[in-house]
């Protein structure tokens, strides 16, 4: 916008300083494109007072914060963790607590006739250091802890699923 536009816009609004208004009234009356604009800029500004102004629905808010809740809720905080890499270390401690008791069966002297009930031994030289009572106390632990967060995950989907 011009200086020409900017003064008479505020001369029509009212905005301006009384020696403002003053000297722009003159400059009004003697000059023609001030005229002219003068003119045009008022019949704007009586057509922008003519217009109806929209109004928005009365549910208008409710809908546009219904529409940035759902959009919030569905973007995570946090990062999402792939689901197979879950899977992969469930199933890779799966396998080896399968492994150790099945090899702990057939390790089993299961001769009745005295009923002698002995874990077998393990001979493995370069593990034992490895396996000891701290380190298989912390696999179990984990493996109990691990156990614990699929339970919850599952009984959490099956509340959800109840729910909807």
């Amino acid at each position: 916008m011009n200086s020409i536009e900017e003064k008479l816009w505020n001369y029509i609004d009212g905005t301006c300083t009384p020696a403002e208004h003053a000297a722009i009234a003159s400059l009004i009356e003697q000059d023609a494109i001030y005229r002219n604009k003068y003119n045009e800029l008022l019949a704007l500004n009586a057509e922008f007072a003519g217009m109806e102004l929209d109004e928005p629905p009365m549910a208008f808010t409710y809908n546009v914060m219904e529409q940035v809740r759902a959009e919030h809720a569905l973007k995570p905080l946090k990062a999402t963790i792939d689901a197979r890499i879950i899977k992969g270390i469930g199933a890779f401690f799966i396998l080896t607590i399968l492994a150790l008791v099945v090899y702990a069966l057939f390790s089993v002297n299961w001769h009745m006739g005295n009923m002698e009930w002995k874990m077998p031994k393990l001979n493995m030289p370069q593990l034992s250091g490895l396996l000891s009572s701290g380190v298989i106390k912390a696999f179990l632990f984990f493996d109990a802890v691990l156990c614990l967060y699929l339970a919850d995950h599952v009984l959490r989907r099956k509340k959800t699923a109840k729910a909807a």
